[in-house]
């Protein structure tokens, strides 16, 4: 199997245990994480910034999170299914990216 569909399959692997594996934090939850989509206050703000600014997660969010229902296990299941679904949206991106780049033709740019 070449590298590259080694890596491909290790992503998709790792993917697939996020989302459909056991763990504390029901699966559609996990799911919602992953899209960073559709997750109830507080949760959508702690998620939001772990996909999208993870440097500003406060521990603030963090017990806002935990005030609501959650578990620091479900809490972590969901904040790693944030980080991988982000790392996947850029992987897909910069696959689709490269796959464009190296398709032999230059989109056309006149209007």
């Amino acid at each position: 199997m070449p590298d590259e569909d080694k890596k491909r399959a290790a992503h998709r692997a790792l993917v697939d245990r996020v989302l459909n594996g056991e763990g504390r934090a029901a699966a559609e939850q996990r799911a919602r994480a992953f899209s960073n989509d559709g997750l109830a206050p507080p949760l959508d703000v702690l998620i939001g910034k772990v996909a999208d600014r993870p440097a500003r997660v406060t521990a603030e969010d963090l017990a806002a999170a935990k005030a609501s229902g959650c578990t620091e296990d479900q809490l972590f299941e969901l904040v790693v299914c944030a980080a991988v679904g982000k790392s996947t949206r850029l992987y897909e991106a910069g696959l689709a990216a490269l796959a464009e780049a190296t398709a032999g033709g230059r989109p056309d740019h006149a209007a």
